[in-house]
């Protein structure tokens, strides 16, 4: 084979790989957008006819919207990822009297709350029993359990979570039957690109409805598209106490 033709079938090699490395990003971002479209696809808020919303904790980064109405009775709340102030599980705690169950093993300051029952634990929620870094984990299940508010007990407990992306593996461990005892969750969730998030939603929704969906303006990004943002504020009404109201347009806040 002379120098002419080796040239050629060195070029043909380069171009072939090129062209595969093109088709192969190609195929991943078309897998990355449909990820994505089917996130926003899940994330769709519907209308109930006994849903009085109300916020409850800070004016913006820190205050949450619940149905005011379908809080009562409550035996406690249990609130992850609060830093160094908790103005959700105050404001709870003292309009409803009974205690906060604080969770946060990153964050040691334990947020003041004047008339307020807050109960700082210095551990952090997670998909099991464990420790990493000196930080400790455990699962909801197992936090609930210990503070006497397991399934089983009969007490009412409402629970907010904002815990940065650790999220969806600590709601994948978390059992129906439990979730199911929940009459109001409210999350801040963190991220686009992850089939967890997808495998979350859908789990989710098996036992409740989702009211409220709110996406964060500082954390808009084009790279979330069709998202508009990676973060977002959603709440969640058990499916046992909420009433559809399908004829009213679904609100987006």
């Amino acid at each position: 084979m002379n120098r002419t033709s080796i040239r050629i079938a060195f070029v043909i090699v380069i171009l072939a790989v090129a062209v595969t490395i093109v088709i192969g990003d190609l195929r991943r971002r078309a897998a990355a957008r449909r990820l994505r479209e089917a996130i926003l696809a899940e994330l769709q808020p519907v209308v109930l006819q006994n849903c009085t919303l109300k916020r409850f904790g800070s004016a913006n980064d820190g205050g949450y919207l619940m149905c005011e109405n379908l809080i009562e009775p409550l035996g406690a709340a249990y609130s992850y990822g609060v830093g160094s102030n908790d103005d959700w599980g105050c404001e709870v705690s003292r309009w409803y009297h009974v205690p906060v169950h604080e969770y946060d093993c990153f964050d040691p300051a334990r947020p003041a709350c004047n008339g307020g029952n807050l109960i700082f634990h210095n551990e952090c929620i997670g998909d099991r029993t464990v420790e990493r870094a000196s930080r400790f984990f455990d699962t909801l299940e197992n936090q609930m359990k210990k503070n006497g508010d397991a399934p089983e007990s009969g007490r009412r407990v409402i629970v907010k979570i904002d815990i940065e992306g650790a999220e969806w593996d600590a709601l994948l461990a978390t059992s129906d039957e439990l979730l199911s005892s929940i009459p109001q969750i409210t999350f801040e969730m963190h991220g686009y690109d992850d089939p967890k998030i997808l495998e979350v939603l859908r789990k989710l929704k098996r036992n409740f409805y989702l009211v409220n969906l709110h996406f964060n303006n500082w954390s808009c990004t084009s790279a979330a598209a069709p998202l508009p943002a990676w973060a977002y504020q959603t709440h969640w009404v058990n499916k046992r106490i909420g009433v559809l109201d399908p004829p009213r347009p679904c609100p987006h806040r």
